[in-house]
C-alpha cells in the first residue's frame, strides 16, 4: 500500500511538472510580444498570465525590461504556497533570486518541497509580518538596500508595512489595493498588530488600503504610479530615478472596481454579490482616513 501511494505521488507531481513547463512555455512566447512592444507605455494591454493572480506577470516582465536594474533580486510577501505569485515567473523565466515570507508555516513547508526551491536560488521564511518585525526579516535574510522588486500582499495591514520599510530600496513595487475603497480618499484599515482577513469581518473584503493612500505613501517615498492591472487590485510603482521616458498615470486612471465577486455572508459562504452591493455589507465599518487623521465610516467614503 505504500509503495502504491508513492508511486501515484510520483505521477502526480510528474504531472505537475508538465503542467509548469506548458504555462513556462507559454509564457515566454507571450514574453516574446512583450519584448517586440517596449516603446510603447501602453502596459495594461501587454498583460499575461503564467503563476500570477491575473495580468501581473506580463506588467513586471515589461517593466523589468524596461527599467535600468542594478539588482535582480526580489522579495514577496503574503505568498501562501506560492503557486499563485507575481514573482515566481520572474525566478523561474528571468533567473532572479528571491525572499518569499508568508505567515502559515504549512505553506512555506510546501515551497521548500516545490522543485524550484532547489532549481532556484530561493529563500522562503515563515513570518506574521508586523511594522515592528518587517525590516529585521529582511536584514536578518540578507536583503538590504537596493533589490529589484518589491511585491506588497498581506490582505491587511499592507498600508501601514509599506509605510514602516525603510532597509530596502526597490526599484520596482507592487502593492495590492482594495478597490471598496474607491480613488478619491487615502484610507486603510486601522492598524491591528493581529490584523486576520478572514476574522475582520465576514465579508472578507474589508483589508487593505485604498489606491490614493498607497500612491500618496509611495509618492513620499520616492517612487511614481506607472500601470495597474484590469481586474482592479494591483498596482505598480517605479523608483523616480529609474523612471526613464516611463509616464506617470493619475490614481483614477489606474483605478479599476475589482472583477472578482468573493464578498461572502455571515455563514461563509460566496454570495457573488456585484460590486455596490457588496460594498453596502461593509457600511458600519471604520477605515482610518489619513488626510483629516480620523477614523470614517465606509459609506462615508
Amino acid at each position: 500500500m505504500i509503495n502504491k501511494i508513492k508511486n501515484y505521488l510520483r505521477k502526480i507531481n510528474a504531472i505537475k511538472e508538465k503542467i509548469d513547463f506548458i504555462l513556462e512555455s507559454l509564457g515566454r512566447i507571450e514574453n516574446r510580444q512583450v519584448q517586440e512592444s517596449l516603446n510603447k507605455n501602453d502596459l495594461q494591454n501587454l498583460e499575461f498570465k503564467v503563476y500570477s493572480q491575473s495580468g501581473e506577470d506580463g506588467i513586471v516582465q515589461w517593466l523589468v525590461n524596461k527599467v535600468n536594474l542594478k539588482n535582480k533580486t526580489f522579495i514577496e510577501f503574503g505568498v501562501e504556497n506560492y503557486l499563485e505569485s507575481n514573482t515566481r515567473f520572474l525566478l523561474l523565466n528571468n533567473y532572479w533570486s528571491g525572499l518569499v515570507i508568508d505567515g502559515d508555516i504549512n505553506n512555506i513547508n510546501y515551497i521548500k518541497k516545490d522543485p524550484i526551491y532547489w532549481r532556484c536560488n530561493l529563500k522562503a521564511v515563515t513570518a506574521f509580518i508586523d511594522k515592528d518585525n518587517i525590516n529585521s526579516i529582511f536584514t536578518s535574510n540578507g536583503l538590504i538596500g537596493e533589490i529589484g522588486l518589491l511585491s506588497i500582499d498581506i490582505d491587511g495591514n499592507d498600508y501601514w508595512i509599506f509605510e514602516a520599510i525603510n532597509s530596502i530600496n526597490p526599484a520596482i513595487i507592487i502593492a495590492e489595493y482594495n478597490s471598496f475603497f474607491g480613488y478619491k480618499r487615502k484610507v486603510t484599515v486601522p492598524y491591528n498588530k493581529s490584523f486576520v482577513r478572514s476574522e475582520a469581518h465576514f465579508s472578507k473584503t474589508y483589508y487593505g488600503a485604498s489606491i490614493n493612500a498607497l500612491t500618496s505613501l509611495a509618492n513620499l517615498k520616492g517612487y511614481s504610479l506607472v500601470a495597474s492591472n484590469k481586474s482592479g487590485n494591483n498596482i505598480f510603482f517605479v523608483r523616480n530615478d529609474l523612471m526613464g521616458d516611463l509616464k506617470e498615470i493619475s490614481v483614477k486612471d489606474a483605478y479599476r472596481k475589482i472583477n472578482f465577486r468573493e464578498s461572502h455572508n455571515q455563514n461563509g459562504e460566496l454570495t457573488f454579490d456585484d460590486f455596490n452591493i457588496a460594498k453596502k455589507t461593509m457600511n458600519d465599518l471604520d477605515v482610518y482616513d489619513l488626510d483629516s487623521d480620523k477614523i470614517i465610516k465606509i459609506k462615508d467614503i
